[in-house]
């Protein structure tokens, strides 16, 4: 397995280790190894004990992260480190303490190789690889035309990537094809949703534009922008469909774009009241309405006003001064986001 995990670092030195996960995953598969090797290789991976269970024919399997069986008796599994494959199959993490930010990504792709080595799982292994050629702007359009189809997605019909981080913490998850994605952010779960879905709740999560299959590589890139929105991971979806064109423009904008604005944005939002006052601007049509949405004196705001407009060079209430305010305010927040981190235990 380190073997393994070094060969596919040296071909990426960039990749993260949850790419790397996922890469060792699919060798393995590819492979055909046995749900020993399996267990090893997971076990390796999360630096604990690896269980496997069967109840017909009735079988326990643990692998320590030396390769060699688990000793003593199994300790209580814990539900939130154990993965039910099928109805007679289960996978488990043995860990005392927290979860460790790779554990999910571990638990997933060991559940989807037994589920495969144990001939329930082919399919859905090809569906997965569709799920990521479908969501892949570089893949040629005949190609998620093809995808979109093995999925059962309807030309005709909208749809809508939602994606989350691992950690995520689902309430209500919409069903359809889904899959972990390699993304520049690292891996992330994606599940292509109807475009007139509702049944989503989850914290953090975002949900792209609407469009049709051959088009969903772009919902999936505005999903992720919309993510990376989500100021407080609590507070439930945040939909990219909000944005409008803003949200089609920041995804297909590199991120290493030098934008002024941005950078002198940065110098009023270090002062303690830059991002209420900022935030207020945006969402309101006049300095007393966005004094009212501060909750401020409009002296207070006329004055914070006087302040950004010299340390920006221009008046966020003239012209096209509110537009460019609420792009930079958009762009300096994908720049800052904090959502993609694992939160602490």
């Amino acid at each position: 397995m380190q073997e393994l995990l070094g060969r596919i670092a040296r071909l990426d030195p960039t990749a993260s280790l949850g790419l790397r996960i996922i890469a060792c995953f699919d060798e393995l598969v590819v492979g055909n190894v046995n749900t020993r090797a399996l267990l090893a290789s997971a076990a390796s991976l999360s630096g604990c004990v690896v269980g496997f269970g069967r109840t017909e024919p009735d079988r326990i399997e643990r692998i320590a992260p030396d390769g060699n069986n688990a000793p003593g008796p199994a300790p209580e599994r814990r539900t939130d480190l154990t993965t039910v494959v099928i109805d007679d199959l289960c996978v488990w993490l043995e860990r005392e303490g927290p979860h460790r930010p790779n554990d999910a990504i571990v638990l997933e792709r060991l559940a989807l190789a037994v589920k495969i080595r144990h001939g329930h799982g082919r399919r859905e292994l090809d569906n997965r690889r569709h799920f990521g050629l479908l969501v892949d702007q570089t893949v040629s359009e005949e190609q998620r035309r093809l995808s979109s189809a093995a999925l059962g997605l309807s030309t005709d019909c909208g749809y809508r990537v939602v994606t989350a981080p691992l950690f995520a913490v689902w309430k209500v998850r919409p069903s359809g094809p889904e899959d972990v994605v390699p993304t520049q952010f690292g891996p992330l779960h994606a599940i292509i949703a109807p475009e007139r879905v509702t049944a989503i709740d989850a914290s953090p999560c975002g949900i792209g534009v609407a469009t049709t299959p051959k088009d969903l590589h772009h919902s999936f890139r505005t999903s992720i922008v919309a993510l990376r929105l989500c100021d407080d991971p609590q507070a439930g979806p945040v939909d990219a469909a909000d944005f409008g064109g803003l949200a089609d423009l920041l995804a297909d904008t590199p991120g290493t774009t030098r934008q002024p604005d941005v950078e002198k944005l940065a110098t009023v939002l270090h002062h303690t009241w830059g991002s209420t006052t900022v935030r207020a601007i945006v969402q309101s049509g006049s300095l007393r309405e966005a004094a009212r949405e501060a909750g401020v004196h409009h002296s207070t705001m006329q004055t914070r006003v006087l302040t950004i407009t010299e340390l920006l060079g221009f008046d966020p209430f003239v012209g096209f001064g509110r537009t460019r305010l609420g792009t930079a305010y958009l762009v300096w927040r994908l720049n800052n986001s904090r959502v993609l981190e694992m939160p602490p235990p």
